[in-house]
């Protein structure tokens, strides 16, 4: 398999060099250059994990080899991913078992133990990643003490919880934390400027944000597993969508073969997507806070993604995505709902995603992505269910130890700078 810049200025490369580049030398996003996937009769009730080795040789080809592939999926996807029935075609798909109670953990995870795989230890990589919530300490957890790798998180200075901020702030070691003065549209700009910038060529630069395709094809084995599961279903899926990493995963699972009606992409008020899945015109704004955090995505960046999987048709994305957009209030009233109607609690994410696929029509199998455990917003919770939300134990772990943080401006210069301290 070869993969290709969105667009469309940089050769063809392979998938080592895709993943360890992260961006393309055009400024592109890597995508497949083919979607020839597994037939939908080999995903019938087929593990997560078998599920990954199919699609993943589909992607990957020879490069890794089979039991190579087969160890690193069993060693990261270690965890249940639980499909529960609501009632009435209403499936939630659980995606926040993993270590940081969070559905990053998922492509993070994968993505860590295929660097370390094809990458030469002698010659360390420099993660750099940014973070409006869970990314960072799915990256930050996911790359800790592994040989040969420096993590360094960008995360919007008093925008993340306190759970969040200690998942990734606390650990120290080959993992470094900068607050930003500014928000986290700044602090992506600041990483895809820094992979732009020659000062920092012998940093050896490389991305673990959604922009990155390592990240992406582990996200799209679980909307494959889903429609393994629900054979003979005409599936949609509501996905929350902030940066549009985990809705573009999904596309590609499509793409791929599996067997998927379509999407709904459910977002806050940051909705620049929905805005243009209903003009026709891509036009960022500057993101908002909202309870939703994660999703407080002005210019999300796999939107790109997303037009150069249509060939940039946005009728045809319309075929297949639809969006809908939800306040803060809508959040506090659907977590209250879902745990009213279903005993179900919801973080303020996945009761965005639980508002998506009540909007999908009747005659299909809806199924919403719960994307992170709801002890990391008890303080929006809680009050909207009226009782306590318990912490897990590795999250008050989390919490008690130490903060240690380094503060920058929203300067590429700050954070050249401090690259090249290191």
């Amino acid at each position: 398999m070869r993969f290709v810049s969105t667009r469309g200025r940089a050769p063809a490369v392979s998938f080592r060099e895709a993943l360890l580049n992260g961006l393309a030398p055009d400024g592109g996003l890597y995508l497949p250059a083919s979607f020839d996937g597994p037939p939908p009769e080999a995903l019938r009730g087929a593990s997560l994990v078998e599920i990954g080795q199919l699609v993943g040789a589909a992607l990957i080809g020879d490069e890794i080899p089979a039991a190579a592939l087969s160890r690193i999926l069993a060693e990261a996807l270690n965890f249940p991913l639980p499909l529960v029935s609501l009632g009435d075609g209403l499936f939630v798909l659980e995606l926040f078992h993993g270590p940081t109670f969070a559905f990053k953990d998922i492509g993070a995870r994968v993505m860590a133990r295929l660097m370390a795989h094809v990458n030469d230890a002698d010659r360390p990589l420099t993660i750099l990643v940014a973070t409006s919530g869970d990314t960072g300490s799915a990256v930050a957890q996911a790359f800790f003490g592994v040989p040969g790798t420096h993590v360094v998180v960008l995360f919007p200075e008093g925008a993340v919880t306190p759970v969040q901020e200690a998942q990734f702030t606390t650990l120290g070691g080959n993992v470094r934390a900068l607050a930003v003065a500014g928000t986290f549209d700044d602090c992506q700009r600041l990483a895809k400027e820094a992979f732009g910038d020659p000062a920092l060529a012998d940093a050896r630069l490389t991305s673990a944000n959604s922009i990155n395709i390592g990240r992406l094809i582990p996200q799209a084995f679980y909307y494959a597993y889903v429609a393994g599961q629900l054979v003979g279903e005409r599936v949609v899926f509501s996905v929350p969508s902030g940066n549009v990493g985990n809705l573009t995963a999904g596309v590609l699972a499509w793409a791929l073969g599996a067997s998927i009606a379509g999407f709904v992409a459910a977002t806050t008020i940051n909705d620049t997507f929905a805005r243009y899945l209903a003009t026709g015109r891509y036009e960022p704004r500057p993101s908002v806070p909202t309870l939703a955090n994660a999703m407080d995505v002005g210019n999300p960046s796999n939107v790109e993604r997303m037009r150069a999987l249509f060939d940039d048709d946005v009728e045809a994305i319309r075929h297949m995505v639809s969006a809908a957009v939800y306040t803060d209030a809508d959040v506090k009233s659907a977590i209250r709902r879902v745990y009213d109607e279903f005993g179900y609690v919801c973080d303020p994410h996945s009761a965005i995603g639980f508002l998506g696929a009540s909007a999908i029509p009747d005659g299909a199998a809806r199924v919403f992505l719960s994307t992170a455990h709801p002890a990391k917003f008890r303080e929006t919770v809680e009050p909207a269910i009226g009782r306590e939300v318990p912490l897990p134990p590795a999250l008050a772990e989390a919490m008690a130890r130490p903060r240690l943080v380094e503060r920058i401006p929203p300067k590429g210069a700050a954070l050249r700078d401090l690259l090249l301290s290191r």
